[in-house]
């Protein structure tokens, strides 16, 4: 049998998990979602993924349709289908299904919650040890990007280029300014300075990349949030991209040209193993922390 699925209250194998044509989600791509790490069976910054979860949902007029308590209970019962693996979960909540196609949203409808765990992918060694390989491309999404939204089509589009040109991940860019990849947060070392562009609507808040700056902080490597302009971005020392499921990725050529020396960078070097120490940690623990100094 295959592993099961949340949907809506309960839980059910993947093929017996169906969702109404007439789902928003379906429909207009009305929906929020997140994706959660767990290493050793453990979710990854439980509480500031659930923290955005709400962020988003407030932002789209939506309230949360679990507290906490009952996430982490659905949660719970999804990873411990592979036990203490290295997996990853996916939420999604849509606002649901009403009965007929209205753009208007509706007085009363149930949201559609689903969730399910699946193997957390390794990080490719060989790509960690040479560094990605990204391109630049215009920023063509909308301008609510700090919604985790599940309308994704502008990011799908800008990655299959950037896979169509050979490169692994895209950097967008609006009024000359490099903002973050299709599905990663953007970091560049400029005069040994760690820098990554600041909170807005045009870019999302990754927990990936709050991290970072905690890790920086507590090792006392300078770091700042301030824009990143393509110039800035064309002559970085060290350019990395950060994502829940990436963690700390090292950028080693922009558009075809080597970024500094044309390998990963020591500052790279540091946090990446600030980052392997904090996952180390929470392999030790039985339950997940609040964050990697408790």
């Amino acid at each position: 049998m295959s592993e099961l699925i949340y949907l809506n209250g309960g839980f059910l194998p993947q093929e017996q998990a169906h969702v109404s044509v007439m789902d928003r989600g379906f429909l207009f791509g009305d929906g929020v979602y997140e994706v959660i790490p767990a290493y050793a069976g453990l979710p990854f910054r439980l509480k500031e993924h659930l923290q955005r979860l709400n962020a988003s949902l407030e932002a789209i007029r939506m309230s949360p349709p679990l507290s906490d308590e009952q996430w982490w209970a659905v949660f719970g019962q999804l990873l411990a289908q592979r036990g203490n693996a290295d997996q990853q979960i996916y939420l999604q909540v849509t606002r649901g299904a009403y009965g007929k196609r209205l753009h208007a949203i509706p007085e009363e409808v149930t949201p559609t919650v689903m969730a399910f765990a699946t193997d957390l992918a390794v990080r490719d060694p060989d790509l960690v040890k040479q560094g990605m390989s990204v391109i630049t491309l215009d920023d063509i999404r909308w301008e609510r990007c700090n919604i985790k939204a599940i309308t994704l089509l502008a990011n799908i589009l800008s990655q299959q280029q950037a896979r169509d040109e050979g490169a692994q991940e895209a950097i967008l860019v609006r009024d000359g300014l490099a903002n973050e990849g299709t599905a990663s947060n953007l970091f560049i070392v400029k005069e040994g300075l760690i820098i990554t562009p600041p909170k807005s609507q045009h870019l999302l808040p990754g927990i990936t990349r709050d991290l970072v700056l905690e890790l920086a902080r507590e090792a006392g490597l300078p770091y700042a949030e301030a824009s990143i302009s393509v110039a800035e971005l064309e002559n970085a020392e060290e350019i990395w991209i950060t994502s829940s499921t990436k963690e700390v990725m090292p950028v080693t050529r922009l558009n075809g040209r080597p970024v500094d020396n044309g390998h990963p960078g020591p500052i790279w070097e540091k946090m990446d193993a600030l980052y392997g120490a904090c996952k180390a940690r929470l392999r030790l623990r039985n339950s997940p922390p609040d964050n990697c100094y408790d």
